[in-house]
């Protein structure tokens, strides 16, 4: 039986946090609203765009909600297409992936609160995204932390939550791998730090992407 690992993107794979910060300034100043201060903004980044915004905004009624995410996608596709860039990769996290995907006993997929339209265009530019045995995104599933993404994953490749494993780098994914009944591996370069990836049940931390599979492997051997 092959084993599973479950990727966060933002936080984990990608830093994107400049990104969003400045596509959630362009959505409250659409509506007028007082920014919110960053670090606020890095807490939620997982959580699917229209909880994001009621984290951000509680007091927004759901028509200003709705306003505020449009607001934020079309800037969001904006700045990548002016810029030309993509959300860097962390260091290392390329050469991890190749890694695993050399294995004969692991496949490789992704759970992420992106949009399709923001995973597809990152995808497009990875020339390793072909390694990705399955996607799934926030436009198809409940935000995390509800199990669904992860359960999809372990669906399509018929794997058992035993044999799978979430990393990434917030609550929301640790939160998320426990309904689903897998371990999950916290990253400590992401947005919520390792003791409330701790708190929140990661079986291990992981201070670099070297460590990965040897940690992977540990998990599973016990």
């Amino acid at each position: 039986m092959s084993k599973l690992v479950i990727f966060d993107v933002d936080g984990t794979l990608v830093d994107s946090q400049a990104h969003i910060v400045a596509s959630m300034t362009a959505a409250f100043d659409s509506v007028a609203l007082p920014q919110p201060e960053r670090q606020a903004v890095l807490s939620i980044i997982g959580l699917s765009l229209p909880y994001a915004m009621k984290e951000l905004a509680p007091m927004a009624d759901d028509q200003t909600v709705a306003q505020m995410v449009e607001v934020y996608k079309s800037d969001f596709s904006a700045n990548r297409l002016r810029s030309d860039a993509m959300p860097p990769l962390y260091d290392g996290a390329e050469a991890a992936i190749a890694a695993l995907a050399s294995r004969g006993d692991m496949m490789l997929a992704i759970a992420t609160g992106k949009s399709r339209r923001g995973l597809d265009a990152l995808l497009e530019s990875w020339p390793f995204a072909d390694v990705f045995a399955t996607t799934h995104c926030a436009d198809d599933h409940p935000s995390k932390p509800h199990p669904s993404m992860v359960q999809a994953c372990l669906t399509d490749c018929d794997a058992q939550a035993a044999d799978a494993v979430v990393v990434g780098d917030t609550t929301y994914d640790m939160e998320m791998a426990k309904a689903a009944r897998c371990a999950s591996i916290g990253v400590s370069w992401g947005y919520h730090g390792v003791r409330a990836l701790t708190t929140t049940g990661a079986a291990a931390i992981v201070t670099d992407f070297s460590q990965l599979e040897t940690t992977l492997d540990t998990i599973w051997k016990d």
